[in-house]
C-alpha cells in the first residue's frame, strides 16, 4: 500500500470557523432589540442563511464563491456590532440601558468583535484557506507567525505549517485585549487598518464597561 506523503497539505479543520459563526449568532440575540438594526433576529438569520451555500462552496473547492460569501458575511456582522455599540455609547447619557442590561450587552460585543475579525484575518490572510491549502506550507502572509521565522533545521519547525482559524481568533483577542498584536508582526496595510478599527470598536466596549464600574464605586 502506498503512503501518503508527509509533505502533502492537509485540509484545515472547518469546525473552528462553524464555531465562531454560530457563537456570533448567539451573541447577537443576546442583545436587546434596541440595539439591533432591526429584529433582533435578524442578523443570527443572514449567518443561518449564508452558511449553508457557504459550506457548500468550501465542499466544492469553488473558491470565488467562497470568497465572495465569506465576505459579504463578515461585512453584515462588522457593520452589525459597529452599529450596536455606536447606539450602545450613544445612549449613556440618557441611562436608556439598566445596569444588567448595559455590562451584558458590552461584553457581548467585546466577544463578538474578537471572532468577527478573527474571521477577517482567517479568510484574507493569503488568499483565504482554500488558497492555503493548496500550498505546500505557509510562508508568505500578512501576518509573520512564529512558525514562519524557523529554520528548516530546528527542531521547532513543523513541516508544512499552515496557520489555522485559532492562530488568527489568538491574534484578533490580542488586539482586543492588549491593543496589538503582541508575538506576530503584522505586514499588510490592510491588515493594519483592520486592526485599528478592532482596537476601536474593543476600546469603546472597555470604556462602558470602565465607566459602569466607576458608578458602581
Amino acid at each position: 500500500m502506498q503512503k501518503r506523503s508527509s509533505t502533502q497539505p492537509r485540509a484545515e479543520p472547518r469546525w473552528p470557523a462553524i464555531v465562531a459563526l454560530v457563537a456570533l449568532a448567539a451573541l447577537y440575540l443576546s442583545l436587546p432589540e434596541r440595539l439591533t438594526p432591526g429584529p433582533s433576529w435578524v442578523v443570527p438569520a443572514a449567518i443561518a442563511v449564508l452558511l449553508v451555500p457557504l459550506i457548500a462552496a468550501r465542499r466544492a473547492q469553488s473558491h470565488t464563491i467562497y470568497f465572495a460569501l465569506g465576505i459579504l458575511l463578515n461585512v453584515i456582522i462588522t457593520v452589525a456590532v459597529i452599529w450596536s455599540l455606536a447606539i450602545l455609547i450613544a445612549g449613556l447619557p440618557d441611562k436608556r440601558e439598566n445596569p444588567t442590561e448595559l455590562l451584558r450587552s458590552a461584553v457581548a460585543l467585546w466577544f463578538s468583535n474578537v471572532l468577527v475579525f478573527a474571521c477577517w484575518y482567517w479568510r484574507l490572510d493569503a488568499g483565504g484557506p482554500l488558497r492555503r491549502e493548496l500550498r505546500g506550507a505557509h510562508t508568505k502572509g500578512a501576518f509573520l507567525f512564529p512558525q514562519m521565522t524557523f529554520p528548516p533545521d530546528s527542531p521547532l519547525a513543523e513541516l508544512g505549517w499552515r496557520p489555522g482559524f485559532v492562530d488568527y481568533l489568538f491574534l484578533a483577542f490580542n488586539t482586543s485585549t492588549a491593543f496589538s498584536p503582541t508575538d506576530v508582526p503584522v505586514l499588510s496595510r490592510w491588515a493594519k487598518l483592520l486592526m485599528m478599527i478592532q482596537s476601536g470598536v474593543s476600546l469603546g466596549s472597555i470604556a462602558i464597561l470602565a465607566a459602569r464600574a466607576i458608578n458602581i464605586l
